[in-house]
């Protein structure tokens, strides 16, 4: 049966990274024997622009009834001064809550060739391997009240913290199962000294330790988290955390591996459709220019082959195909480093790079 897959390249580079990513993506189904249906939609500024929304009806339509949705990123300048409500960033959210994509994995995964590209010493980074999953339907950025209004003659701007138990027992078992597969290391990262709802959150973590008792679990405040993680940062395996600290330490742990281009990342559904995109942004400032690193979107492209389409040998094959790249000595501008040999090539190439040494 054919699995229909939804390209969102959104704003900026999107575009430019979902091309390479989108013939590596066509070259792996082909490889295993599956055929895609791929279709695109419009998502984020150029939405705005084009229909006067974010997140046109159809756009979300079309990704819930899809087997998988690739983003490119969304958001720019052009459209910083629309009122918060409008702007390209709520077509992203809306996604996210209407496909109820709860849990966002962010790998950081320091391929063995770029450990001098990153900003820390190579010993502590060299074998990197973390799993940050965060809780993205939840917490600051969906919470109400919300707003700006006027108190005492001042304008007071607010927002709500709020987690359910429901929902940080789904996201912690999710957590709890990767880690199952993994190292068998879970930190739970709250603040629970100062904050009630991460309080209830550290007390729900706990009480599914003993179903998962071949996980070693611990708990982190986030302060502690984000000095740790740049001191010694292979402490960690699996990194479960509530949406605005996520997004904080995924970020800061994207940093360790050289770049924010090298990162994928997937958000899954308890079932359904999983949306799959690059940690970057959408870079303006050099879209067009054939200087973004694919590699992000392209690894985005393994982890749908790996969590939507179970294909984890086209999975494998992608990665293999990165890491070969990297090994070989191509870099984007991004993750250039001092060594002699090295060749530095634009976006296109670096697409083309992977396709040839593609071995599924």
């Amino acid at each position: 049966m054919a699995k229909d897959i939804l390209i969102l390249p959104g704003d900026g580079i999107g575009a430019e990274v979902m091309a390479p990513a989108v013939a590596v993506m066509t070259a792996a189904a082909a490889a295993v024997g599956i055929e895609l249906n791929v279709s695109e939609g419009l998502v984020g500024g150029i939405a705005i622009d084009e229909t006067g929304s974010p997140l046109p009806t159809g756009t979300l339509e079309r990704a819930a009834a899809a087997d998988a949705v690739l983003l490119g990123g969304v958001g720019g300048p052009r459209w910083d001064d629309l009122p918060t409500d409008q702007r390209p960033e709520k077509g992203l959210l809306g996604l996210r809550q209407g496909l109820g994509l709860f849990a966002n994995l962010r790998p950081a995964l320091l391929f063995g060739p770029l450990a001098a590209a990153s900003s820390l010493k190579p010993e502590l980074v060299a074998g990197l391997d973390i799993l940050i999953i965060r809780e993205l339907t939840g917490g600051i950025y969906f919470g109400e009240p919300r707003g700006v209004e006027v108190r005492d003659n001042e304008r007071v701007g607010f927002n709500t913290l709020v987690y359910s138990e429901h929902e940080i027992e789904r996201i912690a078992r999710v957590a709890f199962e990767m880690a199952q597969k993994r190292g068998g290391r879970l930190c739970s990262v709250d603040k629970a000294n100062v904050l009630e709802v991460t309080q209830l959150w550290r007390e729900v973590v706990t009480g599914l330790a003993g179903e998962y008792p071949d996980v070693e679990l611990s708990h982190m405040y986030v302060d502690n988290a984000a000095m740790q993680l740049v001191r010694a940062p292979k402490q960690f395996d699996v990194i479960v955390t509530g949406n605005m600290f996520g997004d904080i330490l995924s970020d800061c742990a994207a940093m360790l591996t050289g770049s924010l281009g090298m990162l994928p990342s997937a958000s899954l559904a308890s079932s359904g459709v999983g949306l799959y995109e690059p940690v970057h942004g959408t870079a303006p400032d050099i879209a067009g220019r054939d200087l973004a690193n694919p590699l992000a979107t392209i690894l985005s492209v393994a982890m749908m082959y790996r969590y939507s389409l179970d294909q984890p040998g086209a999975a494998d094959a992608i990665e293999n195909a990165v890491g070969a790249v990297l090994a070989a000595g191509y870099r984007t501008a991004d993750i250039r480093g001092d060594a002699a040999d090295e060749q530095v090539v634009g976006t296109g190439r670096m697409g083309e790079l992977v396709l040839e040494h593609l071995s599924v």
